[in-house]
């Protein structure tokens, strides 16, 4: 009877103590899948402001471009009054000179200074071409013309694809503010300013 009793008191407290270990890994597992999930949705997220920002970047830069090709075949003809076209190169330098990055366009006066001086002078060119019936129906010329109209309608767009996810990842970052050293330990996450912010200035 009494080695029964001590038999049935070890059962008692080898399955207590398997239900026990069997527990704790389980809330730890949780707490890990919750973390987890987390950095994924913070990493897709910076994915996503990455490749929105570049697309936007790389249109901006080929709208450049064409600028400054256009700009070089104006020099090159003798339809143009010299001393012009090469204030216009200047001024299209100085607005290269004075682009924003992901960092600087919390400075919302920078952003309006560029818009500015960049839909000033595309306007000045593109005027300036078509009031020329000579030059503008040079055939290569054209596309050059039309890539800077088409990239310059454009600008809204992207940027506000990139508002929307800029905005997905800020409230992101209130929402987990615990979580955020925890998340990237690399650096302090920090909210991304948007261009809603200049326009509304």
């Amino acid at each position: 009877m009494i080695n029964n009793r001590i038999k049935l008191l070890l059962f008692c407290c080898v399955t207590g103590w398997i239900s026990c270990n069997k527990r704790a890994p389980v809330t730890e597992t949780h707490a890990y899948t919750q973390l987890d999930s987390l950095t994924d949705t913070y990493l897709n997220l910076q994915d996503s402001l990455l490749i929105t920002w570049n697309v936007m970047v790389k249109d901006e830069n080929e709208k450049l471009r064409s600028m400054h090709d256009l700009l070089q075949s104006m020099n090159g003809s003798d339809l143009f009054d010299k001393s012009q076209v090469v204030t216009l190169e200047q001024r299209l330098e100085q607005v290269e000179r004075i682009r924003f990055n992901q960092k600087t366009m919390f400075n919302t006066h920078l952003v309006e200074e560029y818009d500015f001086a960049s839909n000033s002078l595309i306007s000045e060119i593109i005027s300036l071409v078509e009031s020329n019936s000579a030059f503008i129906q040079t055939k290569e010329l054209q596309p050059l013309i039309d890539n800077i109209k088409e990239a310059d309608q454009r600008v809204n767009y992207y940027r506000s694809n990139y508002d929307s996810v800029a905005q997905k990842f800020n409230v992101f970052l209130e929402k987990n503010k615990i979580y955020l050293k925890d998340l990237d330990q690399s650096s302090t996450p920090e909210k991304r300013p948007l261009f809603q912010m200049a326009s509304e200035n």
